[in-house]
């Protein structure tokens, strides 16, 4: 086994991969940015290394530094997580040239055959897997795609060769939407894989996405844990998984699992790695293979008591899988919510911000995968996410049960989050009946419903658009000897010295918020930290209320900003590349 793991990430995912590591008695090394020098994973390991400034270009993607960092530490491995270099086959192979340093996943080799979704979709033909129709090879221009829509009909999806978690991923249900589809989805590609290549397939419109967890080792040994239902996403991305999926019968389980594991072996894959499948009208075809570690592998874990990270450091150590595939047994049910710092009621957007609470729910059935504590900061560097909250139960309906349960004692203030989505659902028959699919959320989710579940389950106090904290107060009571907890809307009042005149003459907080008011008024600001991606506008130009006028990259999500109000655009301060941070002005109109 190896004495020194160096996690090429940040946040639970590295906190989980350095537990396993602590069980198999080796030491952790943590690399962070200037954005993450307090950071849950840094303080977790046994040393850590600073690999440069908040972007993630400049220190998490940043290659050379890594491989460096882990040689003056003196590691003999790195794990990569999730996300990042995680799928970076360029990445695997420095490490795998480096001396005397192990890469903890699958063969660089095989990370480019199946990373790349048409090389993948060929491997999988020819192993016998079904594939959805589409391209054996990336599309270069909107006529080649325009023709493709006509031979498969309208809608298409036009996908990154690196893409993942919906990122890169553009629906095309006409002609005249190709050439901003494609645009749009090179341009995800290049800024989230370095890889601005993309493939057309036929669209889905209401699939089922289940996924299989693969372990492989260096023996010819492969085996699979079972599948997980992906198929609750917004956007594409998923937001509930759960394990085993409670859409598929005995004997389309077993064709699934088969298929995946027929598929890895063929491609010469080893270490831990996910098949994904779309699953329609009792058919099912192949989509993808993630070459990593998945957020959700968690729920896997759960209902197999098999430990996937200790495998993969395992395997890569040269060890032999000890079970048979008979020996893969799912007892019980599990489901991973995903709380991330986002409003529901706002169209799932960023908030990022100070958890002036956190208080995780504990107990029987409980598994939370974090990093954070209470008073963190939770920036707009990164992703959103904040914590994995694992529910198990003997079966779905006990499951969902303690999820009620542990949501319900899930305390979070100072930022929005997913917690008042995840207990609506609950109470959401079609998914408690598990007939969702990846579609149901975009399509038929009630807006009002997600409004009044965040006014009713969503924190007290949250930083507003200009990064004010609202003046909601939290008070308790007790009314002859029973305790009450009060909600203050505007706060308690302050005594001050001197005249309340005096006070109001001097301009008091009603007459600030009117001067800030008028200072942004004709401006369209920033209502998150990020990076714009592309400006849709220039000085002279007409608008009129909903046009998009930039694309601001925030926590891993590329967000249309729009104009509240028409007008001509005076100025442009902004440019593609730019960082803004919340209420910067991004263009401004007359």
């Amino acid at each position: 086994m190896f004495e020194k793991v160096l996690i090429a990430n940040r946040g639970e995912i590295a906190v989980r991969v350095m537990a396993a590591c602590e069980e198999l008695g080796c030491e952790t090394v943590a690399v962070y940015s200037d954005a993450d020098r307090d950071a849950g994973h840094v303080e977790y390991a046994d040393e850590a290394y600073n690999v440069g400034p908040a972007s993630a270009s400049d220190s998490y993607l940043d290659q050379e530094t890594i491989v460096d960092v882990a040689e003056r530490a003196g590691a003999d491995a790195i794990h990569p997580g999730y996300g990042f270099l995680a799928e970076n086959a360029e990445f695997a192979r420095r490490v795998e040239a480096a001396d005397s340093i192990t890469w903890v996943g699958p063969p660089s080799d095989a990370m480019k055959t199946l990373g790349e979704k048409t090389k993948a979709r060929t491997v999988m033909q020819e192993a016998g897997v079904p594939v959805v129709p589409g391209t054996t090879e990336p599309v270069d221009d909107a006529d080649e795609v325009r023709a493709l829509g006509e031979e498969y009909g309208y809608p298409i999806a036009i996908k990154a060769e690196g893409g993942g978690g919906g990122r890169g991923m553009k629906i095309v249900r006409s002609e005249a939407e190709v050439d901003d589809a494609l645009e749009s989805a090179k341009r995800e590609g290049e800024a989230y894989f370095d890889n601005d290549s993309v493939y057309v397939e036929k669209y889905l419109e209401s699939p089922k996405h289940i996924e299989v967890q693969a372990l492989a080792d260096r023996h010819g040994n492969v085996r699979h844990l079972g599948e997980r239902d992906c198929s609750l996403q917004r956007r594409h991305q998923k937001v509930i998984e759960e394990a085993p999926s409670p859409a598929l019968d005995a004997n389309l389980r077993a064709e699934i699992g088969e298929a995946a594991r027929q598929g890895v072996r063929e491609s010469g894959y080893t270490n831990a790695g996910t098949v994904e499948f779309l699953v329609e009208d009792g058919e099912f075809y192949f989509m993808e293979v993630n070459t990593r570690i998945q957020v959700e592998h968690t729920v896997s874990e759960e209902v197999t008591g098999i430990d996937i990270v200790r495998w993969q450091l395992r395997v890569a150590a040269g060890e032999e899988l000890t079970f048979d595939q008979d020996d893969v047994a799912v007892d019980g049910h599990a489901i991973e919510y995903r709380i991330n710092a986002e409003n529901p009621a706002a169209d799932f957007a960023p908030t990022p911000g100070q958890l002036t609470t956190y208080r995780p729910p504990a107990s029987i059935g409980v598994r939370l995968d974090h990093a954070v504590a209470q008073g963190d900061e939770i920036g707009g560097d990164y992703d959103s996410m904040i914590a994995k909250l694992i529910v198990s139960g003997d079966d779905r309906e006990h499951c969902l049960e303690r999820s009620k349960r542990a949501l319900k004692h899930f305390d979070v203030e100072g930022v929005n989050t997913t917690i008042p989505f995840h207990r609506l659902m609950l109470d959401d028959a079609t998914f408690v009946a598990g007939d969702h699919t990846t579609t149901y959320l975009d399509r038929e989710l009630d807006d009002d419903a997600l409004e009044r579940a965040v006014d009713r389950w969503g924190p007290a106090e949250t930083s507003g658009n200009d990064g004010t904290q609202s003046t909601t107060t939290d008070v308790t009571v007790e009314v002859d000897g029973r305790r009450f907890d009060v909600v203050i809307e505007d706060g308690i009042p302050q005594t001050t010295v001197g005249s309340a005149d005096a006070g109001a003459d001097s301009g008091g907080g009603s007459s600030r918020d009117g001067n800030a008011e008028l200072a942004t008024a004709g401006a369209v600001t920033a209502e998150m930290q990020g990076t714009i991606l592309s400006v849709a506008v220039e000085e002279g130009d007409e608008v009129v209320t909903g046009d998009v006028v930039c694309v601001l990259e925030a926590m891993k999500m590329e967000n249309d900003v729009v104009a509240a109000a028409g007008g001509t655009v005076e100025s442009v301060p902004i440019s593609e590349g730019d960082s803004v941070d919340m209420g910067d002005t991004l263009i401004t109109l007359e």
